[in-house]
C-alpha cells in the first residue's frame, strides 16, 4: 500500500482539535492523528469551524476563498463566510471555514453560557458539513483536492449524505467517537439544509422521526471507524447502540475498531512542559515530588504514603462520577486522598464541592477544566479512576499508564482493550496494567480500590506495576498504520 503515500490527500474533518479548542478527547485525537499520518508522508489537512477561540489561536490565517451566492445558495440565506488557511502548531495545515454569524459568539462551541445547546447547531454543523463536501468535489472552489474525507462525529455526520449529490465525489470514512452523541434535529430543518427528500427515509438521514446526523454518516461513509475494538462490538448491541445497533451490525463488515493512541509530544514524563519534576521509570523520585506539588495546589495534607487517587473527566453518568461521589467517603477512609477536576452536571459538582467543604485536607476538587492541573494529577496522584459506564477508547487511562500511575478502571470498550488486571501472574508476566472490575457501582468500585491501595501498601509490588505500566506502547504509529491502510484500500477499490 506504501505507493499510496506521496500521493495521498486526505481532509479531516472535525469540531474540534486541541490545542486551539477543545471539549474532550476528539481535540486530542483531531491533533495527534492527523499529525502522525503527515510524518508518514500524507498530504493532509484539518477543517475546522471559525469559532472565536480558533480565530484568537490562529492570528496567521490567510483568506484561501470567499464564498460567494452560488456556491452555497442550496443551504439557506448564507451570511458572509470565508475559507481560511494557515497551520496547526504541529504543522499540519489547517483550513477554517470562517463565518461569524455561526461561530463567533460567547458561550461554548456546542452549547451557550447557560449550558443549553445553540438553538442553531443543525444549521452550524449543517453547512460546516457543506463545505468539506465542497472541498470534496468537482465544483470545489480551492485547487487542493482530497481523495478521502476522514469525518468525526455526528458534526460531520452530514459530509457524506452531501456527497451522494455531488459530481465527481471523495471517498469517506466515518469515525464514531461516541454514538450517544448523535446530532438529532427536526426533520423540517432539511430543505433548508440544501439536501433533497429523498434522503429522508429509512435507508439514509430518517431517524425515528427525525434528521440525524450521526446516522446520515454511518449510512452513506464508505467505511467505518471506532476508537477501539471492543467498543466496535459493544455498539452493535441493544445496551450499547443507541438505536443504531441495527444499521451498524448490517455494515459490521465495513466497521474497523482502531485504538486511539497518545500523544507523546505532549505526554511525556520527561519533557511535560506543564511538570516542573520530570521522572522516568528508571528514576521515580520525580513523580513523588509531583505528588507533594499536588497536594500543595490542591490544600491536601502532605502525606507521602497515603495513596492519592486522582480523576480528570467530565461529571456525567457516562464517566460514573456519580459512583465516585457515592464511595468518596468511604475511600478516603481507607485512608487515602482524591483530588477531582472536571466540570458538566450541576448537582453532581455541587455534591462534589460539598464533600471537598467536609473534608478539607483529604478531597479536592476544581470545576471546570485546567489543562496544567490534568497534567499534574496523571503526574502526582498514585491511583487514577475511571469508572466509566462505557468509554468509547479513553485517553487518560493510557495517559495514566505512561504516567506509573495505575489505573482503576470498569471493564468496558477502550478501557478493557488498554488496561490488564493486575494479579501475580500478570504482573509476573510483565503484562499488569491496573485494576479491572466488571458492573459499574459503588461496591465494586470500592473493593477495586482497595485492591489497589493493598498493593500500595508493598512498594516492591507497585514499583514493578509502575513499570510495568510505563512500558507499554500508546504511540499513534501502529494506529495511524491502520488508518493509512483504510484510505490505501478504499483507493485501490
Amino acid at each position: 500500500m506504501t505507493k499510496h503515500k506521496k500521493n495521498m490527500r486526505v481532509l479531516f474533518v472535525t469540531s474540534e482539535v486541541s490545542p486551539i479548542i477543545k471539549t474532550g478527547g476528539l481535540a486530542d485525537v483531531s491533533a495527534a492523528l492527523p499529525t502522525a499520518l503527515l510524518e508518514m508522508g500524507v498530504d493532509i489537512r484539518v477543517l475546522l469551524p471559525g469559532y472565536t477561540q480558533v480565530l484568537q489561536a490562529l492570528p496567521e490565517l490567510k483568506v484561501v476563498f470567499e464564498f460567494g451566492s452560488q456556491q452555497l445558495t442550496d443551504i439557506f440565506s448564507m451570511p458572509a463566510s470565508r475559507l481560511l488557511l494557515g497551520k496547526l502548531p504541529s504543522g499540519v495545515p489547517i483550513y477554517v471555514f470562517d463565518c461569524p454569524e455561526l461561530y463567533l459568539r460567547g458561550g461554548g462551541i456546542y452549547q451557550d453560557e447557560n449550558g443549553f445547546d445553540w438553538a442553531d447547531n443543525a444549521q452550524r454543523y449543517g453547512v460546516f458539513s457543506k463545505v468539506a463536501a465542497l472541498l470534496g468535489s468537482a465544483d470545489s472552489p480551492i485547487s487542493w483536492r482530497p481523495q478521502i474525507l476522514h469525518c468525526n462525529d455526528w458534526q460531520a455526520g452530514l459530509v457524506p449524505a452531501y456527497l451522494q449529490y455531488a459530481d465527481k465525489p471523495a471517498l469517506t470514512v466515518m469515525t464514531i467517537h461516541n454514538l450517544a452523541f448523535q446530532g438529532n434535529f427536526s426533520a423540517e430543518i432539511l430543505p433548508e439544509l440544501g439536501l433533497p427528500w429523498d434522503c429522508y427515509k429509512a435507508d439514509g438521514v430518517e431517524f425515528y422521526g427525525q434528521l440525524s446526523f450521526m446516522k446520515a454518516g454511518l449510512f452513506y461513509a464508505d467505511h467505518l471507524t471506532t476508537v477501539s475494538p471492543s467498543y466496535a462490538g459493544e455498539i452493535q448491541t441493544e445496551e450499547l447502540g443507541f438505536g443504531m445497533q441495527g444499521l451498524l451490525a448490517h455494515r459490521s463488515k465495513l466497521l474497523t475498531g482502531i485504538l486511539n493512541g497518545i500523544d507523546l509530544d505532549v505526554w511525556n514524563t520527561t519533557t511535560d512542559s506543564y511538570l516542573k519534576h520530570h521522572y522516568d521509570a528508571g528514576d521515580l523520585s520525580g513523580k513523588a515530588a509531583n505528588k507533594r506539588a499536588l497536594q500543595q495546589h490542591m490544600g491536601l495534607q502532605l502525606e507521602a504514603d497515603i495513596p492519592l487517587f486522582g480523576l480528570v473527566g467530565r461529571f456525567t453518568q457516562q464517566k460514573g462520577l456519580d459512583i465516585v461521589l457515592e464511595a468518596a467517603e468511604t475511600l478516603i477512609s481507607l485512608p487515602a486522598q482524591l483530588v477531582l477536576l472536571g466540570g458538566g452536571d450541576i448537582e453532581m459538582q455541587r455534591t462534589a464541592v460539598a464533600l471537598a467543604q467536609q473534608y478539607p485536607g483529604q478531597l479536592a476538587v476544581h470545576i471546570g477544566f485546567d489543562e496544567h492541573l490534568a497534567h499534574l494529577i496523571e503526574a502526582g496522584a498514585d491511583i487514577f479512576l475511571m469508572p466509566s459506564r462505557f468509554e468509547p477508547c479513553g485517553l487518560n487511562q493510557m495517559y495514566s499508564q505512561h504516567y506509573g500511575t495505575i489505573p482503576v478502571v470498569h471493564a468496558t470498550g477502550g478501557l478493557i482493550d488498554t488496561v490488564i488486571d493486575f494479579n501475580p501472574t500478570t504482573l509476573a508476566q510483565g503484562k499488569a496494567s491496573g485494576f479491572v472490575f466488571k458492573r459499574s457501582n459503588g461496591v465494586n468500585l470500592l473493593a477495586t480500590a482497595y485492591r489497589a491501595v493493598i498493593a500500595y501498601k508493598n512498594k516492591k509490588i507497585w514499583q514493578a506495576l509502575q513499570k510495568s505500566c510505563m512500558s507499554k506502547d500508546f504511540s499513534w504509529k501502529g494506529s495511524a498504520k491502520a488508518y493509512f491502510d483504510i484510505y490505501a484500500n478504499l483507493m485501490d477499490k
